[in-house]
């Protein structure tokens, strides 16, 4: 299992495979972090809590063999719990449920954090940022869905600039290390404005993947967010 780091002092850029070719996964990921990715977004979905389907724990245990990149897993499952414990074997670096799922969530988080593993919750874009407080204290990652989960490349939703900030007077108040993740249209264009907001780390899927050059990609995505 690769570790995944405290928050830095800079914005990390993460790539979110669901939007990577599949026939060349390996590739796209070499080239991702040969680009200086920070590290890698993988979003699992069980067709129930999101009507799409995407990845399982084999893909996680495969991507360790060939990348020294951490694992952030996205459950947008309805029942985590049946989850947790295969990505966990698998090598996840971080494990992040929806808040709007199903189960004892200070229970599941508690269990993530016991196993070694990073513990993140995530929000939809309608569901207030005041619903996380009751986790925060188990958080090291909390991801902010700036579009409705369940497919890659939809635009970046007005409401996400308050979403964030929401989250981030959250975290400031904890004094916790917390990352704050936000996914969903992120681009060079949209990662300045999601950065100022209180943003440190940025999952782009089709914005990298999608690019001719992908290491050209995740530099034009630092420098809009070193730029906020």
């Amino acid at each position: 299992m690769i570790k995944l780091k405290t928050p830095q002092s800079y914005v990390a850029v993460v790539p979110s495979i669901l939007s990577a070719d599949q026939l060349n996964l390996a590739k796209a990921i070499s080239f991702a972090e040969q680009g200086g990715a920070d590290w890698l977004h993988i979003d699992i979905m069980d067709g129930h809590f999101v009507p799409n389907l995407s990845f399982g724990p084999a893909t996680v245990a495969c991507i360790n063999k060939k990348t020294v990149l951490a694992q952030d897993v996205h459950l947008m499952v309805e029942y985590p719990e049946a989850f947790i414990n295969s990505f966990v074997k698998a090598g996840a670096s971080a494990l992040t449920l929806h808040i709007e799922a199903k189960g004892d969530l200070k229970i599941l988080l508690s269990q993530i954090k016991k196993q070694g593993v990073a513990a993140g919750i995530s929000i939809k874009p309608d569901t207030k940022p005041q619903e996380i407080l009751p986790y925060v204290e188990l958080l090291d990652l909390i991801l902010v869905m700036t579009v409705y989960p369940g497919f890659g490349g939809q635009g970046f939703l007005e409401n996400g600039p308050a979403q964030i900030s929401g989250v981030r007077e959250i975290i400031k108040r904890s004094g916790r290390q917390i990352w704050l993740e936000v996914d969903g249209g992120i681009n060079k264009e949209t990662a300045r404005g999601a950065v100022k907001a209180g943003a440190n780390a940025l999952v782009a899927g089709n914005a990298i993947f999608g690019a001719r050059d992908i290491a050209k990609a995740i530099t034009e995505i630092r420098e809009a967010a070193d730029a906020s």
